[in-house]
């Protein structure tokens, strides 16, 4: 029998640290000093950013599992003790960014901040976290796909220990947690490399691509998933929510540069000072 990697970071005493949780934390540790880096280059308040992730984040965890939770009701109806459980997995992805947007949206509002401008601040530091987090769901051993063999596997040249956490309920499985990460990653470096070319970018769009570029991945990778969330016992919930959120993100990019062709582009920090020095001349 092929064995598990142990999901159990560390023990102290009753206390238990899971490896889900650390990759998790970690993700979101990352994104945070990339968007507050971008921040000052943007000329945006570090300060009223970093208020608004300290607000962002638990509504995003809350989101995460409320989502989850929502879509398997009927077994947590059975446990409610496993309701709080986080820590054996289950964060839907989608219920963070939905719950997280709102608060994005609200506090924008309320600070005066350009919305737009943040969302793009933020979009490629959260598709990071994003492609991090999915390591948290290899460890709790979630997130995979349908049967394969173990020979499917090893013509990926994947690590061993990749392979053999692939084994899962007596068979080897489809690592899609994989396929996922590595889209992400993918995303995160092509938008890293591009949102600074006046080109490419108007603001807002730089969020708009990660919505799209996001869902469209895992529109196809959910269809290979197991695991999936289901509505009404036939609808995979994240691919409907994947092909709904691809049409409305390049609808609106569309929309935008047809119905508002001045646009702002996606400037550097020096770009926008040299731009308000001009305006003020």
């Amino acid at each position: 029998m092929v064995a598990a990697l142990n999901p159990i970071a560390l023990r102290l005493g009753p206390l238990e640290i899971h490896w889900y949780g650390v990759i998790i934390a970690t993700g979101v540790v990352l994104a945070v000093i990339l968007a507050m880096r971008e921040a000052e280059r943007r000329q945006v308040s570090t300060d009223d950013l970093f208020d608004m992730i300290l607000w962002a984040l638990p509504f995003a965890l809350i989101g995460a599992r409320l989502y989850y939770v929502l879509f398997e009701w009927p077994y947590y109806v059975a446990h409610p003790g496993e309701i709080i459980a986080i820590w054996h997995g289950g964060m839907a992805i989608y219920g963070s960014l939905i719950a997280a947007a709102i608060v994005v949206l609200v506090f924008c509002r309320k600070r005066q901040l350009p919305v737009w401008l943040v969302l793009d601040i933020a979009a490629p530091t959260v598709l990071l976290g994003q492609g991090i987090g999915r390591w948290g769901n290899f460890m709790n051993q979630e997130a995979f796909g349908a049967k394969t063999t173990l020979s499917f596997l090893q013509q990926l040249h994947l690590p061993d220990f990749i392979v053999q956490q692939m084994y899962i309920s007596g068979a080897y499985r489809q690592p899609t947690f994989l396929y996922e990460s590595l889209w992400d990653l993918l995303g995160v470096v092509l938008l890293l490399s591009l949102r600074h070319h006046k080109k490419w970018f108007k603001q807002g769009e730089v969020f708009l691509a990660y919505v799209a570029w996001y869902a469209f991945g895992r529109f196809f990778i959910e269809e290979m998933r197991t695991d999936s969330l289901m509505l009404f016992g036939a609808i995979r919930v994240s691919q409907l929510l994947s092909a709904i959120l691809f049409v409305v993100a390049i609808g609106l990019w569309i929309g935008r540069r047809y119905y508002e062709p001045r646009l702002p582009d996606y400037l550097t920090g020096n770009q926008l000072a040299s731009a308000k020095r001009a305006a003020e001349k």
